[in-house]
């Protein structure tokens, strides 16, 4: 008897029957992704399905009964200026924070990863705790630094004499408080990442460059940079998500004021949804909103992920 008879008819053979009946290409591979499946159906696309249906509808809690309207709620949403100027809001509110956090995770996590000793680990930690608190307790902690009176802001800017700054009052400095605090927030979590892509990079290719004469700075742009593209990839989406995903802070700090200035796509689907008990207009706000993002990633894969570098040849 052969080897090859032998593997067949030993104890390995059940299993390679069920490596046949399971292989990749046949309905096993289904099999093993249909938990999967369904949870992704009932609690992604079932509700995102059924907010469609209810977009046609014009249909208040108060009054049960579901009129069909069609596309009206989108042409009401179209001529109405609050929709604008939330989108607005969160267009900035986006543009404010992603560059910013993004830049700053990237500069401390080739910072951390450098040489310091038993510190290093402390750093680390340090900078990712913000990260770790609940986002509620977070924006309570800035609500204080923020205060016009007692806060820290005004307290220390009054050093450089410069006038005291209304900053969840006024309607010009609300938006970019809640700016800083998300920066300062997720700084970390992007951090990690790029700490994590930073270490898979092999060090020969520092050695070789070194050898060569390339300065730090050449080593980053030659080195580092092309080789975190696939991160930058993932924290960009991460960072568009979240930015469209912002209600925890504006609901704590501002309640969308003053005058609607922090007013964003979240806070005003709950709005409508749960104060008005709009449900046709807030599912309306809510199939936009999916759309939207599902848009902007598209074309960030398009476009951006052309640049992407994947392996160090």
């Amino acid at each position: 008897m052969s080897d090859s008879t032998a593997v067949l008819t030993g104890e390995r053979a059940p299993a390679l029957a069920m490596a046949r009946r399971f292989r990749l290409g046949g309905g096993g591979a289904y099999f093993y992704l249909l938990p999967s499946l369904v949870f992704l159906a009932l609690f992604t696309y079932y509700p995102i399905g059924f907010s469609a249906y209810l977009s046609l509808f014009r249909w208040n809690v108060l009054n049960p009964e579901k009129i069909f309207v069609g596309l009206e709620n989108y042409l009401q949403l179209w001529r109405e200026p609050l929709f604008w100027l939330v989108l607005r809001n969160n267009l900035f509110y986006a543009l404010g924070t992603i560059p910013m956090t993004m830049a700053l995770g990237l500069f401390l996590a080739v910072l951390v990863n450098q040489r310091l000793g038993a510190a290093r680990s402390l750093y680390r930690v340090a900078l990712f705790y913000p990260t770790m608190i609940p986002m509620v307790a977070a924006a309570m902690l800035w609500v204080w630094i923020f205060n016009p009176g007692i806060g820290l802001f005004n307290y220390y800017t009054a050093f450089l004499g410069i006038p005291r700054i209304e900053w969840l009052y006024d309607r010009h400095w609300a938006l970019p408080a809640i700016i800083i605090m998300s920066i300062w927030k997720n700084f970390g979590y992007f951090m990690l990442i790029y700490l994590a892509a930073l270490q898979g990079i092999p060090a020969e290719l520092y050695e070789a460059a070194s050898i060569e004469g390339a300065g730090a700075w050449r080593r980053f742009w030659r080195i580092t940079f092309p080789l975190l593209t696939p991160a930058t990839l993932f924290v960009f989406i991460v960072a568009i998500i979240s930015s469209f995903q912002v209600f925890d802070q504006v609901f704590v700090m501002t309640q969308g004021g003053p005058a609607d200035q922090t007013n964003v796509l979240t806070f005003y689907i709950y709005q409508h949804a749960f104060r008005f008990w709009d449900i046709g207009m807030g599912a309306t706000l809510t199939t936009i909103f999916i759309c939207l993002l599902l848009v902007l990633i598209m074309l960030i894969f398009r476009y951006a992920g052309r640049r992407v570098y994947y392996e160090a040849d």
